[in-house]
Parts: structure tokens; sequence; C-alpha cells
């Protein structure tokens, strides 16, 4: 029997427990749902409900898709920033969605479970853009499973009503620098002589002026291949430059073959 209840848990099947509430951290019927919404008391996950405002749901709209797409990057982008504040962030989502319990909601995980209730208690008593934040420890710990397939597929009848996520994304290259550089900033902020997990077991046999030089080295190599990096852009930029001249100076004695060459058949006239 305990079998069976753990093996339906969260899911339609569970009748005791919403599986909407399981899978994306909301419900459209609030409080007053006929089943049990279980509120994590530690998690990874961490929700900011209605906190994103899009404009193309606004009657009257008048932006282009260029300029709400730079509109959304650069909320992305402030929050991300902002919240890799409390802990290293995994995956950060939010919905486009316009029922009343996903709207605007920003889903954030972080590596670690503290992170994220520090997260949680700073975030309650501050604002953004004027307006109080709430947030919560969310239950939501697979997005794929959270987010509508057929909205993927472009397939979504129900639209933004959909009671799955549907998710606004941004560009692509913002994502892959804002993690880059949080990769970054981490180990160089680092303390010396600390490890990563999947290195802990490994250094525990090791002296602290072994961990040292090992830190060391690691940060090296990560300078070198950021060095190496910048320069092969600045030769890349170098050689544009380079064809662009060359390309310059060859128009510029095409230009002057042609000057002679109408100059020789004028006085030959």
């Amino acid at each position: 029997m305990a079998d069976h209840l753990a093996a339906i848990y969260g899911t339609e099947k569970d009748k005791v427990n919403c599986s909407f509430y399981f899978k994306i951290g909301a419900c459209r019927h609030g409080d007053r749902c006929s089943r049990k919404h279980i509120r994590p008391t530690f998690s990874q996950t961490i929700l900011i409900p209605n906190l994103y405002l899009n404009p193309a749901h606004t009657p009257g709209c008048t932006m282009t898709p260029e300029e709400i797409q730079l509109n959304f990057d650069l909320l992305y982008e402030d929050l991300f920033m902002e919240l890799a504040k409390y802990g290293e962030i995994e995956e950060m989502n939010i919905c486009d969605n316009v029922g009343d319990h996903l709207i605007g909601n920003v889903y954030v995980r972080f590596k670690y479970e503290e992170d994220a209730g520090k997260a949680v208690d700073s975030l309650n008593s501050r604002f953004y853009a004027g307006r109080p934040l709430y947030a919560e420890l969310s239950p939501v710990t697979d997005f794929n499973e959270a987010c509508c397939r057929q909205y993927e597929d472009n397939l979504c009848t129900r639209g933004g009503f959909c009671n799955f996520m549907h998710l606004k994304k941004a560009t692509s290259s913002l994502i892959k620098e804002l993690h880059r550089a949080q990769r970054l900033s981490i180990k160089i902020l680092k303390p010396r002589g600390d490890v990563d997990d999947e290195d802990d077991d490994l250094s525990r046999s090791r002296s602290p002026a072994s961990r040292d030089r090992r830190h060391d080295r690691r940060y090296d190599r990560d300078y070198d291949r950021e060095r190496d990096r910048d320069r092969e852009r600045d030769r890349d930029r170098g050689r544009d430059r380079d064809r662009e001249r060359d390309r310059d100076r060859e128009r510029d004695r095409d230009r002057d073959r042609d000057g002679r060459r109408r100059t020789r058949d004028y006085d030959g006239r």
C-alpha cells in the first residue's frame, strides 16, 4: 500500500494531493482547490509570482516584436544578475501565460537548497519596479514536466490560458553569456583551497598546500583560456580590418586605372 501511494504521489491518480501544484507550483483553483497543496519546507527552486508584465498582452500595445524581445532580455539579465547574488543559478524560466495563477511567474532553480532559502527570505522584503516582491519555495524540479509540449511545437489550442507553462525565451546568446560569466565569477571569488563537489572525496587525502596549488593551477588554466580567446578575437578583428583595408586599396587602384584609361581615351580623341 505504501509503495502504491508513493508511486502515484503528485500524479493525476493521486486523489489527495494536487498534481498541478506538484508539477508547476501553481494551481488555477488556488486555496479553493479540493486537493492539498503541500508547500515544501526546502527546495532548490523558488517562485516569484506575477513579476513579468509582457507589453504584448496590454491592449493598444504599439511595440514591435523586436522591441518586446529587447525589453524581455533586459529584464531577464537584470533578474539573473540580482538573483545570482544569493547563489549559483542552474536555470531561470519566466512564464508568458495570461492565466491569473501563471501570468509573469518567475521560476529560479539554484544549485543549493540553502541558497534558495536565503533568496526567499531576502526577496520578501524587497521591491522591483515599484512593486513588492512575494517569493516562495516551489516544488517544481523538472521543468520538462511543467512545460506545455504542444506550445513548444506551436500546437497548443488553449493559448495563454493553458494550465501548463508557456515559457518566454531570452536570446540564447544572452543566456550563454550570463552562465559563462557566473561560472567565471564563482571560480574567481571561490576561497583558496575550496574544491568542487565532485572533487571533494579526492581532495580529502591531499594536504592544504596541495589543494592550494591545485586551485591555483585551475584558476591559471581558466585565466589562460580566457586570455587566449580574447587574443583570438583580437586577431580575428585585426584580420577583418586588414581585409577591409586591402579591399579599400584595391578599389582605389581600380578607380585610378579607370581614371587613367578614361584620360587616354580622351587624349586619343
